[in-house]
């Protein structure tokens, strides 16, 4: 929208500094026939012009590489405003313009029509290039294209011989054009009104040139002239076309006896060009800022890398976490800390928290709570030129406050330890991963549709196995699991018997059918038989897990969480300290 209203300007603008140059510098000249071509290559450059957009392009410095690396962003609450009933003005305008060109195309498709009327069932006399038609209408003279119309019975011989050379000139040299590119332009820029005075200009000029070229083939000028002057009288004429009346008659008469202008004024068509070079140069010149190349940068990059990222994702596993902080701790010596790691049932992390020493008398916490697996995250490594490191956090939400959506949430804390004490390491616990996700049965073939099988028995007696416990560090939640998988089984062997008699009913109906069913049939016994060696699998890992001394090592564990719950009392009671002499100094 924005960039039409900018067109329409530009334009708009292009066809007052086309008018102006003529009403001020040609309109007194006798230059008729390069006036009508200025006042034409007006209209078509203030279409074309504006589209012409030269690029400039401009090459500045590169901006500074800033090594304090910052990754969070402040989070602000939205604000809600309240709902109030707003005018589109760019609607309001497009429905006012749409008004006002429809009203003029059918002012122009009426004018179009009464022209018709005029013309249709007339008798034409062909001469030459030229189509004459007599009509008893009481209608000015007028030319369209070849043909020439007017009223014999209301001009002497020698008044009509006048009127006819008139009307030659116009549609020897086509002005009928001239006359329908000006209406047309009308009907764009309507609400324009220059382009009104513009198109007065077009038709006054037109018949100027009518006038100089029919003297100059009439004899008795005096006549012509009281020719023009007994035209005034007949108002009625046809809107789209060339009339030998127009108004300003008095115009015409004296520029038909105007002294021809001097060669030398033809330095006014030129001084059009000046204005136009400065309408390109303001509003024309599109400039486009590019950065240099920077070579230093290039160089530093090919001999080192300043930025290491190490990702943690959703599925980053315990191991790939212990390798990453012993890898920062080998490499680029940042102490790493990792602790709370919480996951559901498809292995995903859904919490963790990181503690980070940045190595530069700063810490770093990232701490990520919910039910949904956490967005991509990671530790930040910048290498400085001097060869120091420092490290920083990087999320994919970039927090700089606590943020809560949905169930989750996430923070970032930045705080200067000095002397601040270590926090406690916390004991590592037995469980190093969930339990593997289940095999995936295979689905039964579908069953032929003209087949009546027995009623299968009640599925919703069937018992629904029990699904495992998200945290196995609950002592209490896996020894519930495990009772609830006994229950399982035992309700399973009683439901048995009825799949068992379900099945022999479908056995004996299916021995008398076609053998395509059989054939899906013994692909899906495979598939199955493959599934019970993926299920007894997956039960030999849970009993591996839950088995063996791992009783022994869950006490062991609680005895080492409570001695690790004493020690981050002693802790926060420390950084409360801590914090109380920071404030006062």
């Amino acid at each position: 929208m924005e960039a039409l209203f900018i067109f329409i300007t530009k334009s708009s603008g292009l066809l007052v500094l086309f008018y102006c140059a003529y009403f001020f510098l040609l309109r007194k000249e006798t230059f008729f026939n390069s006036n009508r071509w200025f006042l034409l290559a007006g209209l078509f450059t203030s279409i074309a012009l504006p589209f012409l957009v030269y690029t400039k392009i401009v090459w500045v410095d590169p901006a500074p590489i800033i090594e304090n690396f910052n990754y969070t962003r402040s989070y602000y609450p939205p604000t809600i405003e309240k709902e109030s009933f707003e005018i589109n003005w760019n609607y309001v305008a497009i429905a006012v313009y749409a008004l006002g060109f429809l009203a003029l195309i059918i002012k122009f498709g009426m004018d179009f029509y009464s022209l018709n009327s005029v013309l249709k069932g007339k008798k034409v006399q062909q001469q030459a290039d030229f189509k004459f038609i007599d009509v008893n209408e009481n209608i000015a003279p007028f030319s369209y294209f070849d043909y020439i119309v007017y009223n014999s019975s209301m001009y002497t011989d020698a008044e009509l011989e006048n009127i006819i050379e008139h009307e030659k000139v116009h549609s020897d040299q086509n002005h009928t054009m001239d006359v329908l590119i000006s209406r047309v332009f009308c009907v764009l820029f309507w609400f324009n009104p220059i382009i009104w005075l513009y198109k007065k200009a077009i038709l006054q000029n037109l018949e100027f040139i009518a006038d100089s070229e029919a003297a100059k083939k009439i004899s008795d000028k005096k006549a012509y002239q009281y020719t023009l002057l007994k035209i005034t009288t007949h108002e009625s004429c046809v809107a789209i076309t060339n009339h030998f009346y127009q108004s300003l008659i008095k115009k015409r008469i004296v520029m038909l006896n105007k002294n021809q202008s001097k060669k030398w004024n033809y330095w006014k068509y030129y001084a059009i060009l000046p204005a136009l070079v400065a309408f390109v140069l303001l509003f024309q010149i599109k400039t486009i800022a590019q950065e240099k190349e920077r070579k230093e940068a290039q160089e530093i990059t090919s001999k080192t890398d300043p930025i290491i990222v190490f990702k943690i994702k959703k599925t980053t596993t315990d191991q790939e976490l212990k390798e990453m902080t012993a890898k920062l701790k080998k490499e680029h010596d940042i102490n790493v800390v990792v602790s709370n790691v919480i996951r559901n049932s498809n292995n995903e992390l859904t919490a963790i928290k990181i503690d980070i020493d940045k190595g530069t008398g700063k810490a770093q916490t990232l701490e990520i709570e919910g039910n949904n697996p956490i967005n991509e995250s990671g530790i930040v490594i910048t290498t400085n030129s001097n060869g120091s490191k420092k490290a920083g956090i990087l999320t994919g939400e970039e927090i700089d406050e606590p943020i809560t959506t949905g169930s989750r949430v996430a923070a970032i804390k930045t705080y200067n330890h000095g002397d601040m004490p270590e926090p406690p390491v916390p004991p590592a616990s037995p469980i190093t991963a969930a339990l593997p996700a289940p095999p995936i049965p295979p689905m039964a073939p579908e069953l032929p549709k003209n087949l009546e099988l027995p009623a299968p028995p009640n599925m919703s007696k069937m018992p629904k196995a029990p699904m495992p416990p998200r945290n196995f560090e609950d002592k209490a939640a896996v020894k519930n699991f495990e009772k609830k998988m006994a229950e399982f089984e035992r309700k399973m062997e009683a439901f048995q018997p009825q799949l068992s008699a379900y099945e022999k009913q479908v056995d004996e109906i299916m021995a008398k059918r076609e053998g395509g069913y059989d054939k899906e049939m013994e692909k899906f016994e495979l598939a199955m038989d493959k599934f019970n060696v993926e299920m007894d699998k997956y039960s030999a890992q849970i009993n591996e897990q839950l088995g063996g001394d791992f009783e022994k090592k869950m006490e062991q564990f609680e005895k080492e969480m409570k001695v690790y719950e004493q020690k981050m009392k002693v802790y926060e009671k420390n950084i409360q300290k801590f914090e109380k002499e920071n404030k006062r100094s």
